[in-house]
């Protein structure tokens, strides 16, 4: 099995160093200092226009959690629309009750729009929330789902390695598992022995400074010392980098 390597973009910029650096899929986003949210449209038409990146495009309305009230499914359902229309190959998103299981209800509706626009389901790291998550993890490949973001329900992939390969050795013929969280150089290759998994997700995290980041009286800054006047950016050189320690 070809080991792939996701990269996690924050815009076009971001993803034109992931190509650079040699990547073949990214997950697309916007503010990911949030964690991730839907990106532009326009940043995914630019993506298209100028790579052949495969493209998973995020759809999360906001930050915070993945119990979502009516007004915020609408908008990701026809985010979704929206983002698969204009070249998406697949969607990523997470749909959970108040009791941290599955919405099945939210994740069925959701999958039904993206398959009648021929892309595919990502559930993305809200799995790490669910209590159970052997249950849950049945209820997404019952669900029609490809490919499951997960870092084994810890806060980083490497401490996640134990359930991560378990859930790989009872479901991994029947859905796509995705490592991600704290993934780098140092340690996509370990990960993917001890798990048998095939896939990591990276953001391969750079800084770039701007100064205007903060004036005499105000501050726009949303990243710690010593990163008060910077952006996170994708490296080309750390996406090569982690792509030659897997192979």
């Amino acid at each position: 099995m070809d080991k792939i390597v996701e990269i996690c973009c924050g815009s076009y910029e971001d993803a034109l160093m992931a190509y650079q650096g040699g990547a073949k899929r990214i997950e697309l986003n916007s503010a990911l200092f949030l964690g991730g949210l839907t990106p532009t449209i326009s940043s995914l038409l630019l993506i298209k226009k100028h790579t052949d990146l495969e493209v998973v495009a995020m759809a999360r309305p906001r930050g915070g959690g993945f119990c979502y009230s009516t007004a915020d499914f609408e908008s990701m359902v026809l985010d979704a629309e929206l983002l698969l229309q204009q070249g998406a190959d697949g969607i990523a998103f997470g749909c959970l009750e108040k009791s941290c299981r599955i919405d099945k209800v939210q994740t069925k509706e959701m999958l039904s729009v993206i398959k009648q626009n021929k892309g595919y389901g990502v559930f993305h790291r809200a799995f790490d929330c669910v209590d159970d998550p052997y249950g849950a993890m049945e209820e997404l490949i019952e669900l029609g789902i490809k490919r499951v973001l997960t870092s084994g329900l810890r806060a980083k992939a490497i401490d996640g390695v134990d359930l991560i390969a378990d859930l790989q050795k009872k479901f991994g013929a029947h859905i796509e598992l995705l490592a991600g969280s704290g993934v780098n150089v140092g340690n996509a290759r370990l990960i993917m022995e001890k798990t048998g998994i095939y896939q990591v997700h990276s953001s391969c995290k750079s800084w770039i400074t701007d100064e205007t980041t903060i004036g005499k009286y105000v501050s726009y800054s949303y990243a710690g010392s010593p990163h008060e006047k910077d952006y996170e950016t994708v490296s080309a050189e750390l996406v090569k980098n982690l792509l030659e320690s897997v192979r």
